[in-house]
């Protein structure tokens, strides 16, 4: 009786939430199976590491880790002000992009408020929405990727949020700048849009468009990025905001003071301005994302055009038991069931080698 009582003090949003599931960690499946080799392409981390100068950055700081970090982390600030020509008062650092979704959340959504997000994007868009007690609209996906026009339809009085993922995890599906501008554009000034861009780096040059030039123009448009993916850094979680100077103000309000610790902010600061590291990512990955995509012609399956580090496959049969195959044969990948997308996986872009050890392990399970 004790513990249902201590169950129930807690919201109600909170009592219903399902964890967000991480991909499975290459140890996890050591101790299980006793494999020597295993590659994991189920998180969307980047094959390459850390780069040289994040490297000798972070052990230059390891001195002083008995300090607590920069709360402002001025330096990073300084760093992705001259990136994006804005005020550093404009931004605000996170513990992974993740954290400035939840310090959203926290800041602007209240029970009565709604919030719309698309079919097949992030999980973590309505598990932030129910934990602060909002009310999440899923608005059907369309070709597996955002139907802007129906997103805006499902705005109503109450409609405080819209969440959009550009390129879109765990589709890879990429909208047309001028028509998230449009989107944007019709929005009531009321509501905030969240332009969750984790993948930025990845779109193709010819595509890429800078949203942040947006920001003067939309008061109510807040961008997120990552220094997860394209920088390597997933492991230290560093995520930043770019908004007006009020909405960066407010989340500054709730956000803890000391939130990235100091080999994070070092990490950063050298990540951002190793270019030749970036270039080296963003080659790989579009060799990578040919080898992935031929191997699925020639297994006569079908894929989502991906605009980022990684492709989700349709295995033509539940992916469930494809993934735990393929788990038996040292490979992780990630089952997205729980997307609405029962047979599909989603492949993480790896090396050369670990693609062509995937390959030749799905391959085999296909045929099997």
């Amino acid at each position: 009786m004790q513990n249902k009582t201590i169950y129930q003090l807690a919201g109600s949003g909170i009592q219903q939430l399902v964890p967000y599931q991480p991909g499975k960690p290459v140890i996890e499946l050591q101790r299980e199976l006793g494999l020597e080799k295993i590659i994991k392409l189920a998180s969307n981390e980047n094959p390459l590491g850390p780069g040289p100068k994040t490297v000798a950055a972070i052990q230059s700081a390891l001195p002083e880790l008995a300090r607590y970090p920069d709360g402002s982390g001025f330096e990073l600030k300084r760093a992705l002000s001259a990136k994006h020509t804005l005020e550093t008062e404009q931004i605000t650092l996170g513990n992974g992009s993740n954290e400035i979704l939840e310090l959203l959340a926290r800041t602007f959504l209240i029970p009565e408020s709604e919030v719309i997000f698309s079919q097949h994007s992030f999980a973590v868009y309505p598990l932030v929405t129910q934990a602060v007690g909002a009310k999440g609209k899923s608005v059907p996906a369309l070709n597996y990727g955002h139907d802007l026009d129906a997103m805006l339809v499902a705005v109503t009085a109450n409609t405080r949020m819209v969440f959009i993922a550009n390129p879109n995890n765990p589709t890879g599906t990429y909208i047309q700048h001028n028509e998230v501008e449009a989107f944007i554009k019709a929005l009531p000034e009321q509501v905030l849009c969240v332009l969750d861009e984790a993948y930025y780096e990845f779109i193709d040059a010819n595509e890429q468009f800078d949203s942040v030039t947006w920001l003067d123009s939309f008061p109510n448009l807040i961008i997120t990025r990552t220094f997860s993916k394209a920088y390597g850094l997933a492991g230290l979680r560093m995520g930043y905001g770019l908004s007006s100077t009020l909405i960066a103000d407010l989340l500054n309000r709730v956000r803890q003071p000391f939130n990235n610790n100091t080999l994070a902010l070092v990490a950063a600061e050298a990540a951002l301005a190793d270019h030749e590291y970036l270039q080296k990512s963003q080659q790989l990955n579009c060799q990578g994302m040919k080898q992935l995509t031929d191997a699925f012609t020639s297994l006569g399956l079908s894929w989502i055009p991906s605009s980022g580090n990684f492709v989700s496959v349709d295995v033509k049969r539940e992916g469930l038991p494809i993934y735990e195959a393929l788990l038996s044969k040292g490979v992780i990948v990630r089952p997205i069931a729980n997307y609405e997308m029962p047979n599909h996986l989603r492949i993480s872009i790896g090396l050369r080698e670990e693609n062509q050890f995937f390959i030749d392990a799905l391959t085999a399970v296909i045929n099997d």
